[in-house]
């Protein structure tokens, strides 16, 4: 044994390709033979709690732990090789790539433990491992990583174009993959084997052949067919000598056949292709962004009756319309959102003053700049720890409040005038979808369920002297005309109009919207215009604007809420009696 390991003082080794089944008490009892077992960990995924095929098992001595890597690494735990290495906590050591190098052409009867003890003659391996596919089989390649580059040098030059298995072997140093998708990127690899597609069915074997057979020798050629022997329409062409190939690649590409355009080019692997069409397809998508950017717009709650040429024709009054696109689902029906691009970001700006919480057909359109869904994640990621530093700050308790309830940290906690205060609308476990006529829904609790609270009794907000009152804004006064509507049918003394909610700070604009809906209510249905206004704030606030100028929907929204309040506690006493029957 090796007494100098000054890499790995600490006596903890890595336990790889454990069968699924294996548990923490077959790997205590596995190691405790080799010496005093500190600890060990079994990896588990963290949702399912099934094993992730790895460990970790620290021995009292790094003596110890060497001497159950040299005698049971690749010992058998239920039918399955078990792999160990030294436990390296420094992944910049890992994967820094000295010592490791790179075998290919592997027989595939060599597994990890042949592996390891061809190479174990040449020094001290941290690591040994054969790639395998998903059936557990060979892929012709594996690694081995040494304790030093000298020892892995020394590996290189007396096995490379040797004998394993009676096939030559290539060892080399080990490349990562990121520095050869460089080197391939700076260069072109030379290559031998073509790729030929779109030549239809009738193509027989020798025509195939005698298409290239100009160019160079041909070592073999082959046309892909199914069962039946028809063409599939594509097939291959191996050259002995590189330039054949380059050459018949540039002048058949594009080759007129049959009336057909035949394409020819490199021959790839799988996940050649793949990591290729994914770099191209990412190139192609950023083109397009930087393209549109700032004239394509994104618009959502559309009516189900909107398509492709409705969506158009309500957007082109502010500008000249590139495309126009409602997102449909695989069944044809509409998905409620769209894009509309512009030639210029005027009229795209114009566009979304006009037409954002304009109301078409039977809802308020929401109409903004389309973002990439990265940008769009990282936006909603902020808002997000913005709102939840505010609350903080507050330490308003809002028992399950939306945190756009939330007070705004400038002005302090509003308050009503002669009004309990706002409670948000629970939603409890057990919720049962209750549709609206018009797609919306509602929350109604199942039977069994925790109910909504019903206590009258409401915790009034901290009040403060002097309340500041709601001031005007940049876009005037938020007053309504002596003579409006509003403060002949609610009384309101600030109405929200036009839009203008939308030059209130974000989290204010809830608690303004709040109080002026509490209001209206409050006429209606006094006892309850608190419980009615939470349920009403859980609505999207372009909606709301519509519901304070419409009196109509307002009430048929709050009949729906009372309609559910009804129901509620006709729940509770039912419950109730249950209860006292049990």
């Amino acid at each position: 044994m090796n007494n100098n390991i000054p890499l790995f003082p600490m006596g903890s080794l890595y336990v790889g390709d454990l069968h699924p089944d294996v548990t923490e008490g077959m790997i205590y009892e596995k190691f405790s033979g080799a010496g005093q077992v500190l600890s060990l960990r079994l990896c588990r995924d963290v949702r399912t709690r099934q094993s992730l095929g790895y460990g970790y098992v620290n021995f009292s001595s790094s003596l110890d732990a060497e001497r159950a890597l040299d005698t049971m690494n690749f010992d058998l735990i239920k039918n399955k090789p078990m792999r160990i290495m030294w436990c390296q906590r420094d992944p910049g050591l890992r994967k820094s790539g000295i010592g490791n190098i790179f075998i290919k052409n592997l027989d595939k009867s060599i597994d990890n433990k042949s592996m390891y003890d061809t190479f174990s003659a040449f020094g001290h391996i941290l690591s040994c491992k054969v790639a395998l596919d998903d059936d557990g089989k060979s892929k012709g390649y594996g690694f081995v990583h040494f304790e030093t580059e000298e020892l892995a040098n020394k590996a290189i030059t007396k096995v490379n174009g040797m004998l394993l298995n009676g096939k030559v072997v290539y060892v080399g140093k080990f490349v990562p993959r990121v520095v050869r998708e460089k080197e391939l990127g700076n260069r072109a690899r030379p290559f031998t084997n073509l790729f030929v597609k779109n030549f239809g069915q009738n193509m027989t074997d020798q025509k195939f052949k005698d298409l290239f057979s100009n160019f160079g020798v041909i070592t073999s050629s082959l046309v892909v067919r199914d069962a039946d022997g028809t063409s599939k329409g594509f097939g291959f062409v191996a050259f002995e000598d590189a330039k054949c190939a380059e050459k018949a690649a540039e002048e058949m590409n594009g080759y007129e056949f049959e009336t057909r355009t035949i394409y020819v080019g490199p021959a790839q692997k799988k996940a050649e292709r793949v990591q290729e069409l994914r770099k191209k397809f990412e190139q192609q998508r950023m083109e397009r962004f930087t393209r549109y950017q700032g004239v394509n717009l994104y618009i959502k709650n559309l009516d189900d009756t909107f398509d492709d040429d409705k969506l158009k024709t309500e957007f082109e009054p502010y500008g000249t319309i590139t495309s126009a696109k409602v997102m449909t689902a695989a069944n044809g029906r509409s998905r409620g959102f769209g894009f509309v691009c512009y030639t210029n970001t005027d009229e795209a700006t114009k566009a979304i003053q006009e037409m954002n919480a304009k109301i078409v057909g039977s809802k308020p359109l929401y109409v903004a700049l389309a973002q990439r869904k990265e940008t769009r994640r990282a936006y909603l990621a902020s808002q997000h720890m913005i709102r939840a530093h505010a609350a903080r700050q507050q330490g308003v308790q809002y028992a399950g409040a939306p945190s756009f309830l939330l007070p705004a940290v400038a002005q302090g906690p509003r308050i009503f005038t002669s009004a309990p205060p706002l409670r948000p609308a629970p939603r409890w476990p057990g919720l049962q979808t209750l549709a609206r006529p018009n797609g919306a829904t509602f929350g109604l609790p199942l039977l069994g369920a925790t109910p909504f609270r019903t206590t009258s009794t409401t915790r009034p907000l901290p009040q403060r002297s002097n309340p500041r009152p709601i001031t005007s804004t940049s876009a005037g006064p938020l007053t309504a005309r002596p003579n409006s509507k509003f403060t002949q049918r609610h009384g309101l003394d600030a109405p929200i109009i036009d839009g203008r909610y939308a030059q209130v700070a974000p989290q204010e604009t809830k608690q303004i919207l709040g109080e002026q809906l509490f209001k209206i209510v409050e006429k209606l249905h006094p006892e309850l215009a608190g419980k009615i206004t939470g349920m009403l704030l859980e609505i999207d606030n372009s909606e709301l604007v519509h519901m304070i100028k419409n009196q109509e929907s307002l009430r048929a929204r709050v009949e729906e809420a009372i309609a559910v309040l009804e129901a509620h506690k006709q729940l509770s006493t039912t419950k109730k009696v249950l209860t006292i029957q049990d």
